[in-house]
């Protein structure tokens, strides 16, 4: 979960001198908030500078708007885990247990729960943004402000269509994490056993 404790959440309100842009932070904002579920496979290449060849992990995810996030790593280990307003909760035998909610990791997995469903909240102050492209192939490029923040990465990129489709994690010390969803479809309910993993 390497990636998803570094990940930072995007959509503020972009403050720009000159002409609105045809497609800007509101309109994106507001296409990936739009769908009641979007669910997809996930590949995610975590690059050390110490290793020749990528560390690969695979899964799947399930956002639920106003919901949470199930994030269930299927390879090279099996773990699962669920992101909602009252933190991050991972699944063992005995059932979901939630974790500390107080570390950094943990807010910034909340974070990224706001970058897949557009929330546009409290981030202005944390990057400085910048846009490119329409509604069917965007980039969004977020650079730190804080110290704090340029001491984690150099920057994210996160590109896109109608979902989310890749991720990019430039860090500070050299080490890359691209994350991948190519195949995200929408729904308009949860599944039974995806009601059920909420509700626990």
């Amino acid at each position: 979960m390497n990636w998803l404790l570094r990940c930072i959440s995007l959509l503020t309100i972009l403050a720009a001198s000159g002409p609105a842009c045809a497609f800007d932070l509101n309109d994106l904002s507001e296409q990936l908030a739009r769908p009641a579920v979007v669910q997809g496979d996930f590949i995610q290449e975590k690059h050390l500078r110490a290793l020749p060849q990528p560390l690969i992990s695979k899964g799947q995810f399930v956002l639920a708007k106003d919901t949470g996030l199930l994030w269930l790593l299927k390879s090279p280990l099996q773990q699962d885990y669920r992101i909602n307003a009252s933190g991050i909760a991972r699944r063992d035998a005995d059932g979901w247990h939630m974790l500390p909610g107080k570390s950094a990791g943990a807010e910034q997995n909340r974070l990224f729960f706001a970058v897949l469903q557009g929330d546009s909240s409290g981030l202005q102050r944390d990057f400085e943004l910048s846009l490119q492209g329409d509604a069917q192939h965007w980039q969004l490029h977020l650079i730190p402000r804080s110290l704090l923040l340029k001491q984690v990465f150099n920057r994210i990129d996160i590109f896109g269509g109608e979902f989310v489709e890749r991720i990019e994690l430039l860090e500070a010390q050299g080490d890359s994490t691209v994350l991948r969803m190519p195949a995200s479809r929408s729904a308009t309910t949860l599944s039974d056993a995806q009601h059920h993993d909420f509700a626990q």
